[in-house]
């Protein structure tokens, strides 16, 4: 395994993995639950109704332009970079007048829509971090690579559908359901939808994926997980005290998964080695492994049993696994095999025979 791929698995993306990570308070009745959303965005809708309109002025776009580029046929130039970060916008209406502008950082502001920019044809990247988008109001831009819209009011994904786009941000939003036109999304390779309310992987099968991060949503099944062939990070972290993730089975995960390298399982709630082992075993590649805080974690010789049943694990909860622990999973694989304990495909599927 490579230091880029280690690094990868040591620090998840930004993904805190201490005691200090951030726990998402959720109240016990579902009812409770749907009457405080609804008095909450009774609540926005009064705010954004009573706002005040901050407009986005010819004066202030220009004093936001860098970045001198050849444009058209290379004899022209014109500025590319826009940075309206902490502007307390709700109002960009004359951006489309910005025709030539390919990196748009429009964070912390007071937005409810983004259509102006969809006359910015060229735009390669955008940013609308920390706003009040509760859609994404923009048809698909034809040059696109990378967008956030990170801790906004977003309920829903429809109408993401650009065709260069690679990497997507809906981390911290309100989404329920991943109903994406995966059509419309071809070359999607790195999607985080960190702390959101999904409860199923339902709509995320990109046959082009490689890296999803789920952390902290509430999610209880697998659907589709099985058509993300190209994955080489799933991240389904969740936190039993939160009641994020309560993940109990591993249904859902395929021998089609061949390149998955990482999965994280932190804080869910799987809790049977014998019936989630066998769903693990399909996963050819399989790397690093993390089950800490779950139920299954506790289970007798934890380590003794994943190592001997996962051939090419390298990492359990993010330890290297010791020369004493592969040494006692070996010695347990012969006496079980002696015994006659050993399912017919134990080896054949992943049981591990380590030198």
């Amino acid at each position: 395994m490579s230091e880029e791929d280690d690094s990868q698995y040591e620090d998840d993306k930004g993904e805190v993995d201490d005691e200090e990570h951030v726990e998402i308070n959720i109240n016990e009745g579902t009812e409770d639950n749907d009457n405080e959303d609804r008095e909450n965005e009774r609540s926005e809708s009064e705010e954004d109704s009573n706002e005040p309109t901050y407009q986005l002025t010819e004066q202030m776009a220009g004093e936001s332009l860098s970045l001198l580029c050849k444009i058209g046929n290379g004899l022209s130039h014109a500025y590319v970079k826009m940075d309206l970060v902490n502007k307390a916008l709700n109002d960009i209406s004359i951006i489309c007048a910005f025709i030539h502008v390919r990196y748009l950082d429009l964070s912390d502001n007071k937005l409810s829509s983004i259509t102006p920019i969809a006359s910015l044809k060229h735009l390669l990247t955008l940013k609308v971090d920390n706003n009040n988008l509760k859609s994404i109001d923009i048809p698909p831009m034809p040059y696109l690579q990378k967008a956030s819209f990170q801790n906004n009011k977003l309920v829903t994904v429809k109408g993401i559908a650009h065709p260069m786009l690679e990497v997507l941000n809906l981390n911290s939003n309100k989404i329920v359901e991943a109903n994406f036109d995966i059509s419309g999304l071809p070359k999607l390779s790195v999607l985080e939808l960190r702390e959101n309310r999904l409860k199923s992987t339902k709509g995320l099968g990109f046959p082009k994926l490689q890296r999803l991060y789920l952390a902290e949503n509430k999610i209880t099944s697998l659907t589709d997980i099985d058509q993300c062939v190209s994955l080489k990070i799933l991240h389904l972290r969740g936190d039993n005290e939160a009641q994020t993730n309560p993940i109990e089975s591993l249904d859902g995960l395929s021998k089609s998964m061949v390149a998955l390298q990482y999965l994280n399982l932190r804080g869910t709630n799987v809790s049977s080695l014998k019936t989630e082992l066998p769903k693990l075993k399909q996963l050819p590649i399989l790397r690093g492994l993390v089950l800490k805080d779950s139920p299954v974690a506790r289970e007798d010789e934890y380590r003794i049993e994943v190592i001997m049943n996962l051939r090419n694990l390298e990492r359990l909860d993010k330890d290297v696994f010791t020369d004493e622990e592969k040494e006692e999973a070996q010695n347990l694989f012969r006496e079980r095999e002696e015994e006659g304990g050993l399912d017919d495909n134990s080896v054949a599927e992943g049981a591990v025979v380590l030198e």
